[in-house]
């Protein structure tokens, strides 16, 4: 999603009266004041980047069709001070009547300890379970089987490249030849960054940043930050190989040493300095706004080494809320398949809801602005189902949050590799554990 930063920093730890709170409120009735459906209420959606819910016109279109229910969209921009904000509330009051939970976030919102803090959606009327996903709705049931959250959008992998830079370097341009120059290895793709850096255009970078290298390959391993129910990152095959890689792109001198979604990031794109970006499903919204008009067409979309899921929501009705019954009505609505169609061909977010593939618009979608000869959709929807979820925990995002940093150790600070990865093992145990 459209700045959707992944949890750049350790968020604070879930305080014994966030905790407390979260228990209190899942008691809950939830729906007072709301026994007339024809009353006319104001329904809060709390989230944070871009969903695409306005951009779509979908709330437009459900005020329409239901005129005494007006939607007020409150947005974040970046998630991590969302959530920050989000346990405040959970603690003291004030949460939105739809609460947007990031997917480094739902597995601390699935525990014992926060997940009565919001209400089954499971039973809500108009849910098809069986349309979403089977990982992305299993990523949002608790142990007893309560589901917390019904899923928005999923993050699959491609690259995105820019066509025009590549052939100055004596590359292929061609969406497939491209594709199958790293195809099934994430080290193909730092090569292919070698062979650039041989002839690049002057003042260019194969690739934005090693942090999202890094985080691409992980989030293409099923195995990540915890394993059996603990964290495991030191040993994480995942972990392991994104860090050398990283590192190796590093040495190689072929990364920009930008950090993913802050202003130098975002002025690289309309100044053409680099040639490559791991490119979520999302990531498409940024590379539109923040290259301007005078790039279009010079971005192009290729498959990514391995299947992967970086990123991806899902939405959640606090069990404290006045208008539970409608909050739910509105969470099944936006989550559908043919809103999410909507969605993607505004903003570029892949459904969760995978219904969703078979619409027109979707697997045949092609982006006029990145690659309009690239099969954009059947990209995304083909990566989106052949992906391997990994285990996650409570602290997921805290932990991608603060490797992704020590990459930027190397890439800023001029770290070595193992300087760097002892200082984030360092800052994990000062910070999380």
């Amino acid at each position: 999603m459209f700045l959707r930063s992944r949890s750049r920093r350790a968020a604070a730890l879930l305080s014994a009266t966030v905790v407390t709170a979260a228990l209190a409120t899942g008691c809950a009735s939830g729906e007072a004041g709301s026994d007339d459906p024809n009353a006319k209420i104001t329904l809060t959606v709390g989230d944070f980047g871009t969903f695409g819910y306005k951009e779509s016109g979908l709330f437009d279109e459900y005020m329409k069709a239901h005129p005494n229910i007006t939607i007020k969209e409150n947005t974040t921009t970046q998630e991590g001070d969302y959530w920050t904000a989000l346990q405040t509330r959970l603690s003291g009051g004030g949460l939105d009547d739809i609460q947007a939970l990031e997917v480094t976030r739902i597995a601390l919102a699935t525990s014992d300890q926060l997940s009565g803090a919001f209400t089954d959606l499971a039973h809500a009327q108009g849910v098809e379970k069986d349309a979403y996903l089977p990982w992305k709705w299993k990523q949002a049931t608790t142990a007893q089987g309560k589901t917390v959250g019904l899923g928005t959008d999923v993050g699959p992998m491609a690259i995105c490249y820019r066509q025009d830079l590549f052939q100055a370097a004596g590359l292929p341009a061609d969406p497939a030849a491209v594709s199958a120059l790293w195809a099934g290895d994430w080290a193909k793709y730092v090569e292919v960054g070698r062979q650039y850096q041989a002839k690049a255009p002057k003042g260019t970078a194969f690739m934005d940043t090693a942090t999202g290298l890094y985080n691409g390959v992980v989030s293409s391993d099923a195995e990540q930050y915890y394993k059996n129910g603990k964290a495991d990152y030191q040993n994480s095959a995942g972990v392991k190989n994104g860090w050398k890689l990283a590192a190796d792109a590093v040495q190689a001198g072929i990364t920009q040493g930008l950090k993913e979604f802050d202003t130098p990031w975002q002025t690289a794109f309309s100044n053409s300095t680099f040639a490559t970006t791991v490119c979520p499903s999302w990531q498409q919204a940024n590379i539109e706004k923040f290259s301007g008009p005078d790039n279009a067409g010079k971005w192009n979309i290729a498959q990514a080494p391995a299947a992967g899921n970086w990123g991806g929501s899902f939405l959640a009705v606090p069990a404290s809320g006045k208008h539970v019954a409608q909050a739910q009505a509105l969470a099944v609505w936006l989550t559908a398949p043919e809103q999410q169609a909507k969605v993607f061909q505004k903003v570029g977010n892949i459904p969760a809801n995978q219904k969703a593939y078979t619409l027109p618009g979707v697997t045949d979608f092609t982006n006029p602005y990145i690659g309009p000869n690239a099969p954009t959709g059947q990209i995304f929807s083909t990566a989106a189902k052949a992906i391997q979820p990994a285990e996650t925990g409570p602290h997921h995002g805290d932990f991608h949050g603060v490797f992704s940093n020590g990459v930027l150790l190397m890439e800023q600070n001029h770290m070595s590799s193992d300087d760097a990865w002892a200082a984030t093992l360092k800052q994990i145990a000062s910070t999380i554990q």
